[in-house]
C-alpha cells in the first residue's frame, strides 16, 4: 500500500527491500545531483562527504571528467556517497532495508546503511582506501602498462579457475565472481594482453577492460591493505543491526569485530557476489531488491540467479519515486 507524505508525494512505508550497493565502474558525471535538490538529508551526507574528502563533492560531480572520475582516490568517495544518497532518500520515501549487500567498494555503503560504521567514518574510510589503493596502483606503471581488470563473458566461475591454474600467467587473479558466466580477473598489463587471445580461444564471448584505476580484489594490491590497516584499528566498528552479506565470504557478517577483520582482505580478495547473491535470496523475507546508487549493472547480474524477486534501478530521484 503506498501512502502520502507532507509533499503529497507516494511512499511504499510496507515494502520489505535489499539494498544492494554498487561499486567502481558505475561512476558518471552528474550522479547524485538529483539527490542533493531534492533532500536535506542528502546535502547533509554531501557536507560530511565534502568535509572527509577536502574537496567540494556537488562540484566535483558537476564538472569532473571521465578520466578523473576514473581515478581510485576519487570514485571511491563520489560513489560511496551517491550510494548512501540514494538510501537515504529510499528511506524518507519510507522503503526501509531488511538486508544490505554492496558490491566491491559498495560493501562501505552497506557497512553504513547496516550501522556498522557511521555516515562520517565511512567516507574516511572510502576516502583513504582509495588513496592507498591509488598509490599502489600508480606504483606499477601507467598508459598501456598500466594494471586493471577485464570481464570474462561466457565461461563459468569453475572454468576460469581451472584455466588460470593451467595457464599460471604471473601476475594474473580471479577478482570478481559476478554471475554464473561473468567473472573479472585483475592483472598487470602484460598478463592481460597474455590472457585476452586465451580466454577467447577457450570459449569466452567477450573480454572487456573495465573503466578501473587497478587490479583490485587480486593480492597485487597487498601494500594498499597494509597501509590502510591503522586506519581501520582507529575505527569504531559495531555489530550490524539488519543482515549484512560479504563479499569475501559470501556469508552474514555477524559482528563488527568480525567486519573489520574482514576489510584488510577485501582488497585483496576476490568477490565471491553470485555465493553472496545466493545466501541472500536464500534468505528471502524481502519483496525486491533496489540496485541503491548510479547505474544497472547489478540488476543485470540480479536476473542471471533466476530468482522471482525483482532487482530495480533506484540510483536517481525519478527511479525512486517510480517504485
Amino acid at each position: 500500500m503506498k501512502d502520502m507524505d507532507k509533499a503529497g508525494r507516494g511512499t511504499t512505508s510496507d515494502t520489505k527491500a535489499a539494498f544492494l550497493f554498487p561499486g567502481q565502474g558505475a561512476q558518471y558525471r552528474g550522479m547524485g545531483l538529483d539527490f542533493y535538490e531534492r533532500s536535506d538529508g542528502v546535502r547533509t551526507l554531501f557536507a560530511l562527504c565534502s568535509d572527509s574528502a577536502g574537496v567540494d563533492m556537488k562540484r566535483l560531480l558537476e564538472t569532473a571528467d571521465d578520466e578523473t572520475l576514473k581515478r581510485t582516490d576519487v570514485s571511491q568517495p563520489a560513489i560511496t556517497l551517491v550510494n548512501l544518497a540514494a538510501a537515504a532518500l529510499l528511506r524518507e520515501r519510507g522503503v526501509v532495508p531488511v538486508a544490505v549487500a554492496g558490491f566491491s567498494l559498495g560493501e562501505y555503503a552497506a557497512l553504513a546503511a547496516s550501522g556498522v560504521v557511521s555516515a562520517e567514518d565511512c567516507f574516511r574510510l572510502v576516502k583513504e582506501r582509495g588513496r592507498v589503493m591509488q598509490l599502489t596502483a600508480d606504483g606499477m606503471g601507467c598508459g598501456d602498462d598500466a594494471p586493471g581488470m577485464a570481464a570474462v563473458i561466457g565461461l563459468a566461475p569453475e572454468t576460469i579457475a581451472a584455466l588460470l591454474a593451467e595457464w599460471r600467467i604471473d601476475g594474473l587473479f580471479a577478482a570478481n565472481i559476478n554471475a554464473p558466466t561473468q567473472s573479472v580477473v585483475s592483472g598487470s598489463a602484460a598478463a592481460l594482453r597474455q590472457a585476452e587471445p586465451l580466454f577467447k580461444a577457450a570459449g569466452a564471448r567477450r573480454f572487456i577492460r573495465l573503466a578501473v584505476a587497478g587490479p583490485f580484489h587480486s593480492p597485487l594490491m597487498a601494500d594498499a591493505a597494509e597501509r590502510f590497516a591503522p586506519l581501520l584499528e582507529q575505527t569504531p566498528f559495531h555489530d550490524p543491526r539488519i543482515a549484512l552479506y560479504s563479499n569475501v565470504t559470501g556469508s552474514l557478517i555477524t559482528s563488527g569485530a568480525e567486519a573489520k577483520r574482514l576489510a584488510p582482505r577485501h582488497i585483496v580478495s576476490p568477490v565471491q557476489w553470485v555465493t553472496e547473491e545466493r545466501a541472500l535470496i536464500a534468505r528471502g523475507g524481502f519483496d525486491m531488491a533496489l540496485e541503491t546508487g548510479p547505474g544497472a549493472v547489478l540488476a543485470g547480474l540480479w536476473r542471471s540467479m533466476e530468482t522471482p524477486v525483482p532487482c530495480r534501478a533506484a540510483g536517481t530521484v525519478q527511479a525512486v519515486e517510480g517504485l
